[in-house]
């Protein structure tokens, strides 16, 4: 089966997106256009803030449902960039602009994919989704989006894995620590140096790590990533913050991890929030065996997607490469996209999720 005429008409969405600015939180301009976009295809819109649905024509409460997600917002551009980020720039195959891979063309992909899946009848409901506030995990993105779907019984969630399904994904967890100690005059032998005691809370993170670790995962990952203290060099420091990010995986939930830090360090400790868990799901679920068939080798992502949003069973795969995303001159291939389209179809075509 021939995919020439959907992988031409989501190339050229894709170019029309990535000449729209559409960083986190600003993504109304390209939500607006892709709305148009589905409409011009026919296809009935539903829009919550700038995440935008579409639904099986012919719904069947009877059946499971299966959604279908990528999402719509970009990155900030990173400096480095030799042309106009938001220019997209066709070349010998080769479609440069920022959100090319990260995640236009999954974005594209699956709409193409709704589209030919719904031309007849699947086993299971379909619902298409493009995701706001994906790289800030905001609130109005999927969390808000998914209040407003019907029940989901599957994800397949596009992102750039190079087409190869992550089975399991790290969750994320951010905690602000801070150190007290007592302020005093650096020339004398008075106070409680902040920046000491938060350099053993420091220290012990480095060389304590969680016991349990995952196959696909590895091991739960906690990095000091940023530290603030003092307001002069004279003064002993009274107070010390900094940053710990939590990379989970599926052996912990987030708030095992935090109470585990809150029983062995000394400094003060607040999660900015525990709603992004770690996911993973059966190689014998029935859309996995039907990747796996096709000989793909299923991974685990340490990478952050709206999957830790999901309390349903979901898989990550989508065309483009991870290492490409956030980075200067940002790419996709248009092979890529064409080989998604066909492996998507190939897929989800008379799939039986309940089997």
């Amino acid at each position: 089966m021939s995919f020439e005429k959907e992988t031409a008409e989501a190339v050229a969405l894709l170019k029309a997106l990535i000449n729209i600015p559409r960083t986190s939180r600003n993504e109304t301009e390209a939500a607006d256009y892709l709305q148009r976009a589905m409409e011009q295809r026919g296809l009935k819109t539903y829009r919550k803030d700038n995440n935008l649905w579409t639904m099986s024509p012919n719904w069947d409460a009877q059946k499971p449902t299966l959604l279908i997600n990528a999402h719509i917002d970009t990155v900030k551009p990173v400096a480095g960039w030799l042309t106009d980020s938001n220019c997209a720039i066709e070349e010998n195959g080769k479609l440069t602009g920022l959100g090319s891979n990260d995640d236009g063309a999954s974005l594209v992909s699956l709409l193409a994919v709704f589209g030919l899946l719904t031309q007849h009848s699947q086993k299971y409901n379909l619902v298409y989704a493009a995701s706001a506030e994906e790289e800030v995990s905001g609130k109005q993105g999927m969390e808000s989006l998914l209040l407003n779907l019907p029940h989901i019984d599957l994800a397949l969630v596009g992102e750039p894995t190079g087409m190869q399904p992550a089975i399991a994904e790290k969750g994320l967890m951010v905690i602000d620590a801070t150190a007290i100690g007592k302020s005093g005059h650096a020339a004398r032998n008075e106070g409680i140096n902040a920046i000491y005691k938060a350099l053993e809370d420091i220290q012990w993170i480095c060389n304590n790590p969680l016991p349990k670790q995952s196959d696909l995962l590895g091991p739960v990952k906690m990095t000091t990533t940023m530290i603030q203290a003092g307001t002069q060099h004279n003064v002993i420091p009274d107070k010390c913050t900094f940053v710990i990010d939590v990379r989970s995986n599926e052996c912990y939930t987030n708030e095992e991890i935090f109470h585990h830090l809150e029983q062995h360090l000394g400094s003060e400790l607040k999660a900015r929030s525990f709603r992004l868990s770690s996911s993973g799901i059966s190689t014998e679920n029935p859309l996995v065996r039907r990747i796996l068939e096709l000989g793909k080798v299923p991974f685990g992502s340490p990478t952050l997607s709206d999957q830790a949003l999901m309390r349903f069973p979901s898989v990550k795969m989508g065309p483009g490469q991870s290492s490409r995303s956030h980075t200067a001159n940002e790419f996709i291939m248009i092979d890529e996209i064409a080989d998604a389209i066909a492996t998507y179809y190939e897929v989800l075509d008379g799939l039986d999720i309940t089997h």
